[in-house]
């Protein structure tokens, strides 16, 4: 392992602290620099002055990456003690992890060995501003030099100039967007998990919470400062994301990797549902299986789940060759769309299960439009195309108004099933699942599972299928199964 002489002279530290301090205080760059019109520093004389008046396009924020690859990114606020991140470099490299480290302008110049380390070990570099102050507390003016500054040490002392900002605490608001984008940022990162500091918790309670918050395109921190088990945390992570199937790859890959979601108006099918009071004489269809003399059935899941069980799930269908309808609690999608996407680029179908999974016939007419629309839109949007024209009611329980309701706003075709396990009930183990849709199912059939997270249907997924498969059946989505038009 490369050594440091890191006994570096302590006037010379005070110096450089100085000097950055005072430029941060009268607004010139310590390198001589400042911005050009477009924003970014360049090593001239002049100094630095921001416009306030600053009306360009703020740099975009980037909470986590749109994509339904098995991937997502490591990064690490701050600059910790050189022990502690020659460590965290030593465990990186372990368990083959390359990471994204938000490091701040001031430590940068302390420190410009123990970076160039991060650097050669393969890591990326960004920015983490100069002092790791409170932007909030800060003039439009002091996060132009905070941002810029850290630019120009970071590139003075590596060579790189960094793409991205976080804020310490990650929080922002416009004046940070403004500033970042005065500075030449692409965008402003914030983060889909922050790893705390560890309490009394097990490492197997550390490992359940990690899996039950990692998500495909999500960006992870970890502050090197403040994180007491930053170290310990890598083994952790790393285990609970193999568990899953995804691999950390760095910040600028994952964004590099991602698409662009557009807001659901601008989707063709967004406006296929809408209010409508004038639901008296509605027409619809229950649907709950199909008269057919083929051997074909339909293989639907409900409501909603963690990364690890859904994908799990999309897992064992790619492997048997399943293509299946996924009826989704839209709440739940609004907070991940990745897996809803991930469930398109399988080959299925995605379906409306209403927003906040309510007993429909408990909720006013209005009440349950609203919530049936909006859960049309949030999926429109996740999944970046109208979702199959089918609604399932949350626990099935429907009556002749309420179908009416729904139908009037563009769901005529509400989807029930004939085989159902009570598989969201854990107390119904894997064999008690598998039996009971062996013994329910025959030509035409809908079967019901769920995808929550806890219960055994998981566990009896694969041996249902095959099993259904060695008496014949075949798995077409529900949509095909009815002959719905898409």
């Amino acid at each position: 392992m490369k050594m440091f002489d890191g006994d570096r002279a302590k006037n010379g530290v005070k110096i450089v602290i100085f000097a950055l301090i005072l430029a941060g205080l009268t607004g010139c760059n310590f390198f001589g620099g400042t911005g050009k019109s477009t924003g970014q520093s360049s090593a001239t004389n002049e100094p630095r002055k921001p416009n306030v008046e600053f009306n360009g396009e703020m740099s975009k924020v980037i909470p986590n990456v749109y994509t339904a690859r098995k991937e997502l990114s490591l990064t690490f606020n701050g600059l910790g003690d050189k022990k502690t991140i020659l460590a965290l470099l030593d465990e990186l490299d372990n368990y083959h992890i390359k990471a994204t480290f938000f490091v701040p302008g001031m430590r940068v110049a302390e420190e410009p060995d123990l970076v160039k380390e991060i650097v050669a070990r393969g890591h990326e570099i960004e920015n983490n501003t100069l002092n790791r102050l409170d932007m909030t507390k800060l003039s439009y003016e002091q996060m132009v030099d905070e941002i810029g500054l850290s630019n120009d040490v970071i590139k003075k002392n590596t060579g790189i100039t960094p793409k991205y900002v976080r804020t310490r605490s990650g929080d922002y608001n416009d004046n940070v967007r403004l500033a970042a984008a005065y500075n030449g940022m692409d965008a402003v990162v914030v983060y889909s998990m922050f790893l705390h500091n560890w309490q009394q918790e097990s490492d197997d309670e550390k490992e359940l919470y990690v899996r039950k918050y990692i998500n495909r395109g999500g960006i992870i921190t970890v502050d090197t400062e403040e994180n007491n088990n930053v170290v310990e945390s890598i083994p952790i992570l790393a285990r609970a994301a193999a568990e899953v199937g995804y691999g950390f790859i760095p910040l600028s890959q994952l964004i590099e990797h991602g698409g662009i979601r557009k807001p659901y108006t601008e989707i063709k099918g967004y406006d296929a549902v809408k209010i409508n009071p004038n639901y008296k004489d509605a027409k619809y269809n229950l649907i709950y299986d199909k008269e057919t003399d083929k051997k074909e059935i339909a293989l639907t899941f409900d409501d909603w789940g963690t990364d690890y069980t859904i994908t799990k799930i999309l897992d064992i269908l790619a492997e048997h060759d399943v293509k299946a309808t996924f009826f989704l609690r839209a709440k739940g999608v609004e907070a991940n769309p990745n897996l809803a996407r991930a469930m398109i680029e399988g080959g299925h179908d995605v379906a409306n299960h209403s927003y906040t999974h309510p007993v429909v016939t408990t909720l006013s007419a209005e009440a349950l439009q609203e919530d049936v629309v909006k859960a049309h839109q949030v999926i429109t949007e996740a999944i970046q195309q109208q979702p199959t024209m089918l609604f399932r009611p949350p626990t099935g329980e429907i009556d002749d108004q309420t179908a009416k309701v729904i139908a009037a706003i563009g769901y005529p075709d509400i989807a029930l099933y004939d085989v159902t396990t009570f598989d969201w009930d854990s107390k119904n183990s894997a064999e008690d699942i598998v039996n009971s849709i062996m013994k329910q199912t025959e030509n035409g059939s809908v079967i019901l599972l769920h995808m929550l997270d806890d219960i055994h249907t998981i566990e009896a997924l694969p041996t249902a299928i095959e099993r259904l498969k060695e008496k014949g059946f075949t798995f077409v989505k529900m949509a095909d199964l009815i002959g719905l038009k898409k």
